[in-house]
This record gives structure tokens, sequence and C-alpha cells, in this order.
């Protein structure tokens, strides 16, 4: 539990200071939050034990007994022995198997992150289903793990994509898998007949706003509103037992709609639902994305700007509760996750399949000319080499890592992201894991 650190100034000890302590100041406060994810401490400080922490003159007991103070050789044997339990927990960790059965779209929303790719324009084909999920029974055998469908948008309209949806959840429920859906949500009532008959994980489905604001970012072909149709397959879900994952993709253009939005959804009784959750992401660029930059929130900017909106209108936290970083998840459990030695899930936990027989590494590259990385249909195919980058990619293989005290609440970032910045796999996406730490602790613990 976060708490003010008492510090018994008699007890001194001869020791150094933790290679993984992050000290930031609070937020509209006078204190400082000092955080060490390897001995998973975290306590709030004044500006006096700041600087007697990070003075080399003074050691005290209680910084040695939280882990900020410490021995080489003890954060060495500490660091290899949580990173062995860290890879151990991954490679036993579920698997999310992404299947995109279509690229083709029936909005025209104002962002598309995929609108530069250029993706085959054939049709799904029964076979290609029947050897994704022989593959993925030969391939990921013995592991936990279920099925996203992801598009495009893979709930399209029309008698033929449903049948081809039955087919797809027939065969996973041949294999005991459950299933996910990513999509629109346009068509989404009309398919909760068909939905409610098999396992289905969750629903993700996006929202940008109230009613106005929405449907000037997210239209059919032609700008038609969508809002209100979206808003039926939540209700139908939800009906069924089914559960949603609200998702609201925040730019400088609607973010501040989101108490509206907020109010909209607890007005709903959607918040009341144990079915039903919410995330924000970020409109950012990745390989493409047709936003003017000045639209475009950085990580910092967005929470720091939701960081203002949680002050002024406070309803906004039973819809939604930023993670800033590791300090939500200090405020809901007590205490910090554990260290987070790699934080891209691709080619780990996290696989993506399309419909022309494809394997690539993750939601972020599947589509990607240039990405590919095997194939599943007519024939198995693996690039054994450019799949063992992704797999050796954690913050013990990034140079830049090795030496970064934010490495353990960082993880490196996505792989994708830092390809596409820097050229390479094995380089970071850097993570402002200060700025987050310090408004998070503002937030949950000072307010």
């Amino acid at each position: 539990m976060l708490k003010s650190l008492p510090l018994r100034l008699d007890a001194t000890i001869d020791a150094v200071i933790s290679k993984h302590n992050i000290v930031v100041p609070v937020k509209d406060s006078d204190s400082f939050l000092v955080v060490n994810p390897l001995y998973e401490a975290a306590d709030l400080i004044t500006a006096e034990e700041k600087d007697l922490l990070l003075s080399e003159d003074d050691r005290t007991g209680d910084f040695a007994d939280r882990g900020y103070l410490t021995e080489d050789s003890r954060e060495k044997s500490a660091f290899k022995l949580a990173y062995l339990d860290f890879v151990d927990r991954r490679d036993n960790d579920e698997i999310q198997l992404f299947f995109v059965p279509n690229y083709s779209c029936n909005f025209a929303c104002s962002y598309c992150y995929q609108e530069g790719y250029h993706a085959s324009s054939k049709e799904t084909e029964r076979p290609v289903m029947d050897a994704f999920f022989d593959y993925i029974e030969s391939a990921f055998a013995h592991r936990r793990k279920y099925v996203t469908v992801f598009g495009g948008e893979p709930l399209m309209p029309g008698e033929r994509q449903r049948e081809l949806m039955r087919y797809f959840l027939d065969k996973a429920r041949e294999a005991h898998l459950e299933i996910a859906f990513v999509t629109n949500g346009y068509t989404l009532s009309s398919y909760v007949s068909l939905l409610r008959d098999y396992a289905i994980r969750e629903i993700q489905v996006t929202l940008d706003g109230t009613e106005s604001v929405h449907n000037q970012r997210r239209y059919l072909k032609g700008k038609k509103p969508t809002f209100q149709k979206i808003v039926e397959g939540v209700d139908a879900c939800l009906n069924a037992g089914i559960p949603i994952n609200l998702r609201m993709v925040a730019d400088r253009d609607n973010l501040e709609n989101l108490p509206d939005l907020a109010q909209f959804a607890i007005d709903k009784g959607w918040t009341a639902s144990e079915l039903f959750k919410t995330q924000i992401g970020r409109n950012y660029e990745l390989h493409h994305c047709n936003s003017s930059p000045g639209r475009l929130f950085d990580r910092v900017s967005l929470y720091a700007a939701l960081y203002e909106l949680l002050k002024e209108h406070p309803h906004i936290v039973e819809f939604y509760k930023p993670a800033f970083s590791i300090m939500r998840h200090l405020a809901e459990n007590g205490e910090l996750p554990m260290p987070l030695f790699d934080s891209c899930p691709a080619c780990k936990t996290e696989w993506a399949f399309d419909f022309t027989g494809t394997i690539y590494s993750c939601t972020a590259t599947v589509g990607k000319r240039g990405e590919e990385l095997g194939s599943f249909y007519p024939h198995v195919t693996l690039n054994q080499e450019a799949i063992e980058v992704f797999q050796e990619r954690d913050v013990t293989t990034i140079e830049a890592c090795r030496s970064c005290s934010l490495a353990l609440a960082c993880g490196g970032g996505c792989a994708s992201v830092a390809k596409n910045k820097n050229g390479a796999v094995l380089t970071p996406d850097c993570r402002p894991v200060k700025e987050l730490l310090s408004l998070g602790t503002a937030f949950y613990f000072n307010h």
C-alpha cells in the first residue's frame, strides 16, 4: 500500500541506491513518489526525504527495508529471479490469436490506420478457416488460448458473411475455444441471435462520444450516421448476457466530450453491469493515419488532459479509470504489479492471421506488406529468423533499456511502433513513465 515513509535516521547502513528507483514529484503536491518495480515498493516522501535518499552520505534502514537502498549483488540476484519468474509466467500465459476474415469495412471513419494498407480483395474461404484451426491446434497445443475476430469489419451485413461467421464459430466450438470480436458495432444487434449460442468472451465496440460527436467521426460510407445502431447493439448484447468492451478513440477533437459520454453510459445503466467495461485508445500514427498530426495526442498530453477532466468531472470514474502506468493497479490492489520485463506480446502471447493464409506478429502488423512472418495456408511456412527477433525482445535485449531506471515499469513499449520509428524491432518505444506516475499518484492518492 502506498504510504508516507517514516525515516529512522539512526539506522544507517552501508548500501547503494537501487538502479530501479524512480523518483518523481507528485502533480499538484509538495510530495514525491519513490517507486521501485523490482522490489514492488512505492512510497510517498517529502522533499527532505527525497534529498536524503539521493544523497551519497546518509543511508537509512527504512529505505533499505523497501529496497530503495540495496547491495549490488542482491540487486543482480533479485533481477535474475524476477526475470526468470516473468518468463515462466509469460510462457504459460494465455495466448490471444487474432483472425481477420476480411479487410473490407462498411465505415469510412475520419481516421483509419489501415487506410494505407493494400490488402487482398479475395473473399474468405472455408478451407482457410479449417487450416487456421488446424494450425493453432498444432502450433499452440497444450497452451491456454482464445481467438479474437478482427478486421476490417468482421460482422459485415449480408447472409454470406453471417454464414461464414457461423461456420467459424462452429469450428471454435469444436476446438473448445472462446471467441471475442472487434467490431464497429453497426450490425451488432442483428448478430446477437447468432452470437448468443456460442462461448463469446467479449465484443469490443467503439463509440467516440455522444451522438453528434460520434457521428462526425465514425460514419458509414456516404457519411450516414451510426451512433443509434451501435447503441442498439450494445443494449442487445448486454441483455443477452454477452460482455461488452466499449472503446473510445480519443484525440483533441472529441476528448472534451468524454464527460457527456460517461454520463450517457451511466444513464443507460451500462456502467452498473458486470458485463460492461471500457477503454480509451489514443488516435495515433502507427503505419498510416489520415488524421492531421495537430489533432493527435501524444501519451503524456492525453493523460494530462484526462487528469484535468477527471478532477472537473469526477463521475467519469464510474465509466473509465485511467491506468496512469502502474498507479491504478496499486490503488485497486494495494500492491504494485510484478516487474514488467516486456510490454510487447507479439509472437509470444499474441499472433495474428488473416484470410489470405498469412501469419503476422500482432494486430499492429496484420495486413501490412513486408510484415509477413509466414503462412498457414495452403502450406505452413515460417520465417523463424524474424519470429525469433520478436520473441527475444524484452528489456534485457534492447540495449537502451538495460541501463534505464524506468525499464521495469515501461517494458520497452511496442515492437511495431519501435520498428516503424527506429527501423528495428530491438529498439525501444519509450513510455513517459515518470509523467504518468506523477499524474496517477496525484489522482488516486492525493485527491
